[in-house]
C-alpha cells in the first residue's frame, strides 16, 4: 500500500507535526478517516477483481437497405469478395444489398460478416485508383484504353480457342461445347457493336461535356439530344451481356474442367473467366461512375451557360 503524508520526515520515518514515530492513520494523523490501510494480500485480491470495461461494439459498416454499387464504390477492395460470393455488383449494382444476397441465394447476416472482414483485412486493391475522384475524361480513357482494348483482343482470342476445342473434344463433349459457342458468338456480336457505338458516340460525348465544365473546349453539340439516351441504350446491352455471361458460366459448371480437358481447353475456360471479371470491372466503372457523373455534369453544363469548375 503506498500513500504520501506532508509530514513523514523520509530520514527517520518521524511525524514532524505529531513530533513522534509516525503511526499512519492513527488519531491526529491528517490522513486518519480519509483513507484505509489494507495488506498485501488484500491488495493483489482487489487488483485481480478489477475487470476491463469492455470496448463499445464497432458500429456495423453495411446494411442491408445500401446498393451493391454504394458498397462497392466506398470500399472496391471489396469487388473480388464479392464476385467470389456471386453477387452482382455491375448491371445489379443499383439493388439493396438484401436483394442481391436474396438472388445469390446467400443468408445476409453471413454476407455482412464477410463484408466487414473484408474491410478489416484491408486488400491489396484497397489502393487502387478512387474512379470517383478524377475527371470523367481521364476515366473515360481508362475505360477505352484499358477495358475496351482487352475485350476486342480477348474476344478474338476465345473465338480461336473455342474453335479448336470444338474441333478436338466435339465427341466426348459436344452438345455442351455447341451450347457455349451458342452463347459465346451472341455475347460477341453484341460487345462489338455496343464498344462502336460508346467510341464513336457516347464517350465523346461525355468527354466534350466534361472538357467544357473544366475549360477547355467550346460546349459540345450532343447529338442524342442528351447523353441519358444512349446512356439508358448502353445500361439495357450490359444487362443483355450480363445475361450472356450467367448462361456461359451455367453451360461450363462454373468453368469446371472435365477430366479429359487438354491445354487449350483450359486455355478457354481462364480466357471466359478473364472476359467475365474485366466486364464486370468495366460495366461497374460506366454503371456505377462514368454514367451517372456525365448526366450530373450535363445538368450542370445546361444550367450554366459559361465554363465552369470541376
Amino acid at each position: 500500500m503506498s500513500w504520501e503524508c506532508p509530514h513523514r520526515d523520509i530520514s527517520d520515518q518521524s511525524c514532524d507535526r505529531m513530533l513522534q514515530q509516525c503511526k499512519p492513520l492513527s488519531k491526529g494523523c491528517v490522513l486518519y478517516g480519509k483513507f484505509q490501510l489494507i495488506s498485501e494480500d488484500q491488495e493483489d485480491t482487489m487488483k485481480t477483481s478489477i475487470t476491463t470495461p469492455e470496448k463499445p461494439a464497432r458500429e456495423s459498416t453495411f446494411n442491408s437497405e445500401q446498393t451493391v454499387a454504394e458498397i462497392i464504390l466506398r470500399h472496391p477492395q471489396l469487388r473480388v469478395l464479392l464476385e467470389q460470393l456471386g453477387i452482382d455488383y455491375c448491371c445489379g449494382g443499383k439493388r439493396p444489398l438484401a436483394d442481391a444476397v436474396e438472388a445469390a441465394g446467400l443468408d445476409l447476416k453471413t454476407v455482412l460478416a464477410e463484408l466487414e472482414q473484408g474491410v478489416e483485412q484491408r486488400s491489396s486493391t484497397s489502393d487502387a485508383t478512387d474512379w470517383t475522384a478524377v475527371p470523367l475524361t481521364v476515366l473515360a480513357d481508362h475505360i477505352l484504353n484499358s477495358h475496351h482494348e482487352f475485350t476486342k483482343t480477348q474476344l478474338v482470342r476465345i473465338d480461336s480457342l473455342l474453335t479448336k476445342v470444338q474441333s478436338a473434344h466435339h465427341n466426348q463433349h459436344g452438345a455442351m461445347l455447341d451450347a457455349l459457342r451458342d452463347a459465346f458468338d451472341p455475347l460477341r456480336a453484341e460487345l462489338e457493336a455496343h464498344l462502336m457505338k460508346e467510341e464513336q458516340i457516347l464517350f465523346p460525348a461525355i468527354k466534350g461535356i466534361d472538357g467544357f465544365l473544366a475549360g477547355t473546349q467550346a460546349r459540345p453539340v450532343v447529338h442524342c439530344g442528351s447523353v441519358a439516351h444512349p446512356i439508358n441504350q448502353m445500361e439495357h446491352e450490359h444487362d443483355g451481356a450480363g445475361a450472356l455471361l450467367v448462361k456461359m458460366r451455367e453451360i461450363t459448371s462454373n468453368y469446371q474442367l472435365p477430366s479429359d480437358a487438354c491445354q487449350t481447353f483450359s486455355a478457354l475456360y481462364e480466357a471466359m473467366e478473364a472476359l467475365e471479371s474485366d466486364l464486370h470491372e468495366h460495366i461497374h466503372l460506366e454503371n456505377n461512375i462514368l454514367f451517372p457523373m456525365s448526366v450530373s455534369q450535363e445538368e450542370r453544363m445546361n444550367n450554366n451557360s459559361g465554363a465552369g469548375s470541376q
